[in-house]
């Protein structure tokens, strides 16, 4: 018998997500798409979240029940709404939620709220990307401290730390920067029982990315140490990394998957 008595069992299997019930928000496209993926491949069962009743959406719950998984759909528009009201109904679905990843984020770039004044768009991003983390973040908190476990997992932007200029560039450093800050924090208040962490993407090939010009394309290569766009997959595999017991001594960390890029 070990004298540490903090001495835990042997590693489970890398990545394994079998028998967990986890919860993906914006999961129609880009990284949630991944991430849902990806947490399906791995064993999870799912509740997949998106801002409306899409063929994107219905496409991702038919790929990850392909897996063999359990997969439900919740639509809930972010911009206004109770965040308890929400995670009741996740939690009803699934009977107990052992995985939250806090991914619906408000998309400046490539929808009509490109347009928006700045002011415009800062409203829309404390309410979707702010606002909606720490509310979701808080309640789920709150159900899997009083179950004893649950890991949540939130998305923050590696160039919230080093800053980039421009409109979007600000924004968007405000609003990650918000969540980073707030992972940290949440991670110290849930421990021991749930464990939080959050995923800073650099240079990931989402919509933007794919349209996004020569200039854009040759900054990417030349901001990246590895040369090329990342895409949502990686940020997805090391998303289940991060929610299974692989990683069960990590909470309130900041992991950057951007290729290398630093400060």
């Amino acid at each position: 018998m070990s004298s540490n008595p903090r001495e835990l069992p042997a590693s489970p299997r890398f990545g394994d997500l079998s028998g967990r019930r986890a919860v993906v928000t914006g999961a129609s496209r880009g990284i949630g798409r991944a991430v849902a993926l990806e947490f399906s491949r791995a064993g999870a069962d799912l509740i997949l979240h998106a801002r409306a009743d899409t063929p994107q959406l219905r496409a991702v719950c038919e790929q990850c029940r392909a897996f063999q998984r359990r997969v439900e759909c919740l639509i809930q528009d972010f911009s206004t709404f109770d965040g308890a009201a929400f995670v009741a109904r996740a939690w009803q679905l699934a009977g107990q939620i052992d995985v939250w990843v806090n991914n619906a984020g408000a998309d400046l770039l490539t929808t009509p709220e490109a347009s928006r004044s700045f002011a415009g768009k800062l409203e829309i991003l404390c309410a979707v990307d702010i606002r909606s983390t720490l509310l979701l973040s808080k309640e789920i908190g709150r159900r899997m401290l009083d179950s004893g476990r649950g890991v949540i997992l939130n998305i923050g932007w590696d160039q919230a730390e080093r800053g980039m200029a421009g409109e979007s560039g600000e924004l968007f450093a405000a609003s990650k920067s918000a969540i980073m800050g707030f992972t940290r924090s949440l991670a110290v208040s849930l421990a021991p029982a749930v464990r939080v962490n959050c995923i800073a993407p650099g240079w990931i090939r989402t919509a933007w990315g794919e349209t996004a010009s020569s200039a854009w394309q040759e900054r990417v290569r030349r901001e990246t140490p590895l040369g090329v766009w990342g895409l949502p997959e990686d940020v997805a595999a090391t998303a289940v990394w991060l929610v299974s017991p692989t990683a069960r001594f990590i909470t309130g960390q900041t992991i950057r998957v951007n290729g290398g890029a630093v400060g």
